[in-house]
């Protein structure tokens, strides 16, 4: 009996480790120089306010499964970085979050928001 509460208490512990856990995000970096050609191309574009080659590129991103830090709706846009030979907008993008130009944070994702990684100058 005693046992099983214990189990029980450790279930429940890990369960909620696994929970916060979620919410204490971290991040692989990547550095600009280090990203594709493509990405650099779209981050110059993000700071110099465009233009983009896609309508969707700017659009909030809602950043509903939570990969990214917690922030009010409208913090973070999405844009397009092209895929070579893709023959849409394939799967990376670059999130910039605050101000796109001034002051702003950005990850990178090459598998469709699955994983981010943050750029660093």
């Amino acid at each position: 009996m005693v046992l099983r509460k214990w189990t029980a208490f450790l279930l429940l512990l890990l369960f909620s480790a696994a929970v916060f856990s979620k919410q204490l995000l971290s991040f692989d970096a990547i550095s600009v120089h280090d990203l594709p050609p493509e990405a650099r191309t779209t981050l110059m574009l993000i700071k110099s306010d465009g233009p983009f080659p896609y309508s969707q590129d700017g659009k909030v991103f809602g950043n509903y499964e939570s990969n990214l830090p917690k922030q009010k709706r409208g913090y973070y846009h999405e844009y397009t970085v092209k895929t070579p030979r893709a023959k849409n907008r394939g799967a990376r993008r670059i999130i910039a979050g605050g101000n796109a130009k001034f002051d702003s944070e950005y990850y990178y994702t090459d598998d469709h928001y699955e994983s981010f990684r943050k750029i660093y100058e």
